[in-house]
């Protein structure tokens, strides 16, 4: 098991950015594709980006595309996601994720969670 802890949120206005850290300690990192999802209040959580063990490998939720990049340093065990041009739309709690092995849009492959940071964007 992986533990992890997210840190970065806060609250910006619409078009700033901000960027999430996650640090992972007591696994493998190299050996786990890591996500990042977020839940808004009274909605589902939903995917937001992934990116695989090596890094080479990203795949985003159309809603983000262009705007958000995930990205990786297996030497930090840290994943980031690089959030630019938020919307209010954006607002939500934050969580990553780590898999062991190929990495997934679907959250119930995922076995380990953070507690989350919150977003919040102003209008």
């Amino acid at each position: 098991q992986v533990q992890l802890v997210e840190s970065g949120g806060g609250l910006v206005q619409a078009g700033g950015s901000l960027r999430l850290s996650c640090a992972a300690s007591g696994g493998t990192f190299s050996s786990y594709a890591m996500g990042w999802f977020r839940q808004a209040p009274g909605k589902e959580r939903e995917f937001v980006a992934t990116i695989s063990v090596s890094g080479l490998s990203t795949y985003y939720a159309d809603s983000v595309k262009g705007r958000f990049t995930i990205s990786r340093d297996n030497a930090k065990n840290t994943v980031y996601l690089q959030m630019n041009s938020l919307e209010p739309e954006d607002t939500a709690v934050y969580y990553c994720g780590a898999k062991y092995g190929s990495s997934s849009r679907h959250g119930s492959q995922y076995n380990n969670w953070g507690q989350g940071t919150q977003v919040t964007v102003s209008s």
